[in-house]
Formats: C-alpha cells, structure tokens, sequence
C-alpha cells in the first residue's frame, strides 16, 4: 500500500507535539539531616548531658554563652504573652468551682480602681468574636447568650478557690477545640491590624517574670536533671527580662508562647503529673529573693539568651544562623547532642519537602533543581539555590530555608 506524503503531513499535524526537553517537576524531595533547631546558644540535650555528667547550672550556662555573668537582677516585672495570635473567635471560662470572672472595657492594665462591666460565675463564659473593627463580647451561659457590647480592647480577672480545696483559680482559654488553663495575672483582649487579613484579636496573659511567667515556660521535661532545669530557667528568665519594653503591635505582646521566643504553657506546667513541682523548684531555686533571680548578663545587662534542642554536633553561631553578630554566641563542642540515647528524635533524621512547600519558601512558580552551594564551618548549610522549571534561580540562607520549610534543622543534605 503507497501512502502520500501529503497524508503524511497531515497525520504528523494532528499528534501531539512533546518538546524535544520537557522539564520533569518532581513532586517532592527528600533531606536527611541531625539536630534540632536554630543551633544558637544554649543546646538543651547538651545541657542535660552535662548536668548528668555531674556539672552545674552555673558551668553548663558559662560553656555556650562565652563571655557572660551571671548576676542577681530584678525580675519582679510584669510581661505581656501572646497566648492567642491573629484570631476571630475565643472563648474564656472559669476552670474552678466557686469562682469569678470580671470582664472590663479596654486594656485596664494595672488600674485596681477599674469596675467591670460583667461578673460571671463559674458556670459561664465570655465569648469573644471580632467583627469589623471592634471585638463583641457575649456572656454564654449553657445554649444562652447576653450581649455585652463591642470595643476595641476588653481585660479580664478571675479570683476565688474551689471550696475547701484550696485549688486555685484558673482560666481556661478555648480556641476551636483546645483549651490551655491560665492560673496567674489577666487577660488582655485586643483588635490588632493582620497584613492581607484586616482586624485580628491577639489574647495575651500579663504576668510576672519572677514566678507566674517562668512557672508556664515548657521548653524542656521537668523529668530532666534538676541542674539542666535550673540552667533553662536561668536562660528563661535572662530571655524574658532581654524583651521588656518592646511591645509588638503585630501581637500586643512582649513574647509569643511559642518558638517565636520560647514555649509558655501556663498552668499545664505545673500540673505536670508526677514531674511538675520538679520545675517549680528549678525556678525557686535560680531566684535570689523575692523579687530578683540570676541573670545570664553582658556588661551588667540580660543577653537574648538563645537556646535550642540540639545541633549537629556543634553549637551554631547567630552570624551564621541569621547575620547578626552576638559575641556571646560563638560555636562550641556540643557532642551529646549526637548521643543517639539522649537524642533518640533527632539524632538522625528524614524529611520529604512536597513541591508546594519548596515553591512558597523560595518563592518560585514550582522547583525542579536544588543545590547546597556552601556550609558554615559548624556543618550548617549556609546557601542553598533553587531553579524553577522557567529558568528562574533563588538562593536562600540555610536557616532561612530550615524555617521557612519547617525542616528540624540546617544541618542536612540532599538525598
């Protein structure tokens, strides 16, 4: 049979044209990697190594912050924590028997002289939903609900003890399901303006340093050497009292409750089965008096005292991890964070990145190549570019990548 080329020409026209290189997308792409973490400062299971090698708080805090003191200062100051961020609906109820809450118009701060709006009883709750630019607050009582009114700020206190227990008052704090118990302070209300997202409430706890704040703080098991617990808590408190006076607009807050700056978990700590006066006692333990606490200092002042789980084997340097020099914060020997019994997580690691998540950290229209093109002298990946399939390049920090991608951390490799 004879075909004519002019067939030929239209069969050829009609199948699918394939480019001669089409660019595969991968849909994911897979890191291996050890540590935990930013790397800088402090390593938590290096602390907890050395504290069961028979060292001190006072020697575990002196090897990862080069250069620094330790000194009595007060820490009797009051610190606002971000306990709930860019929200529109919140609920607080009394978590004890017999108690009260008092909600006031505004952020009434320290003013003992303010009258409250509301008095509820610990069968009710205030229930707060932003709408436009005000919070509306509703008195929910069972399937009831009363409104109250609408502002921009609303404050709330709770007193009272669950009839001859003695237990304490507390707050409980809801956001969709999960509820977090408050026992110390007030509670602050509060419109915020959110980028891209218009009015939020940001909800944050006032509490004092000295006790209330550092009694919450959940960054390591209270299971822990007591001399790692006083050493976190020493580290804690230099943290908290290195933020005051700067209060976020974004959050109406000092700090946020999470790794923002470090893990606040209020009263939850201290009810810690078995383990939480353990805690308790590491805080009471790193205080000089009553109103002051040791103090991890440079040139008489609290640092920023950086801490993190683990490393890679060498703690990180705050130039490296963000180009920021901090004298106190040069690279040290962190080798029990490669103990695979004190670090079993993370000891060895591995991860798969999807092609969405690469995409928005290097923000490209997809990634069809990565490539590590430097480290730190600590291991740390210091750039790492990726190449879009339209050609286009973007490079980013090692860290910047690790926090972006939610990757454990920067010491990794590509598989």
């Amino acid at each position: 049979m004879r075909i004519s080329k002019t067939f030929l020409i239209v069969f050829s026209l009609l199948l699918p044209i394939t480019p001669a290189h089409a660019i595969e997308v991968p849909a994911s792409f897979n890191f291996q990697g050890t540590g935990y973490g930013h790397g800088v400062g402090l390593s938590q299971i290096g602390a907890r190594g050395k504290a069961l090698g028979g060292e001190s708080a006072a020697s575990i805090l002196s090897y990862y912050y080069s250069g620094t003191q330790l000194l009595s200062l007060n820490d009797n100051q009051n610190i606002r924590v971000n306990i709930g961020h860019l929200l529109t609906q919140a609920t607080l109820k009394s978590g004890t028997q017999n108690s009260t809450l008092n909600l006031y118009v505004g952020d009434v701060g320290e003013d003992l002289s303010a009258v409250p709006v509301a008095t509820l009883s610990s069968k009710s709750g205030i229930s707060f939903i932003q709408l436009g630019r005000n919070i509306s607050a509703f008195v929910v009582t069972g399937k009831n609900s009363q409104f109250i009114g609408a502002n921009a700020a609303w404050s709330v206190r709770w007193s009272g003890t669950r009839y001859l227990e003695g237990i304490p008052s507390t707050v409980s704090l809801k956001v969709n399901s999960k509820s977090v118990k408050y026992r110390y302070g007030q509670i602050q209300v509060k419109s915020v303006k959110a980028p891209l997202l218009g009015q939020r409430m940001a909800v944050t706890n006032t509490v004092r340093i000295h006790d209330e704040y550092l009694y919450g703080i959940g960054e390591v098991p209270s299971s822990w050497p007591t001399e790692a617990l006083i050493a976190q808590a020493i580290a804690s408190r230099s943290y908290a009292l290195s933020k005051i006076g700067i209060q976020k607009t974004a959050c109406d807050c000092n700090v946020y409750n999470n790794i923002s700056d470090q893990s606040f978990i209020g009263f939850s700590k201290e009810i810690e089965p078995i383990y939480g006066q353990r805690w308790k006692e590491a805080v009471q333990a790193s205080s000089t008096s009553e109103t002051t606490g040791q103090v991890i200092t440079l040139n008489g002042l609290p640092i920023t005292a950086y801490f993190f789980s683990s490393s890679g084997g060498q703690t990180e340097t705050s130039v490296n991890a963000w180009g920021q020099e901090r004298s106190f914060t040069i690279s040290v020997a962190d080798p029990f964070s490669q103990d695979p019994i004190l670090n079993p997580r993370f000891f060895n690691w591995s991860r798969p990145l999807t092609q969405s998540v690469l995409a928005k950290a290097f923000v490209l229209p997809d990634v069809v190549s990565l490539n590590i093109d430097s480290r730190n002298p600590t291991g740390t990946v210091a750039r790492i570019t990726a190449i879009s399939s339209d050609g286009k390049t973007s490079t980013l920090r090692g860290e910047t990548f690790r926090s972006r991608t939610q990757l454990p951390s920067a010491w990794f490799n590509l598989v």
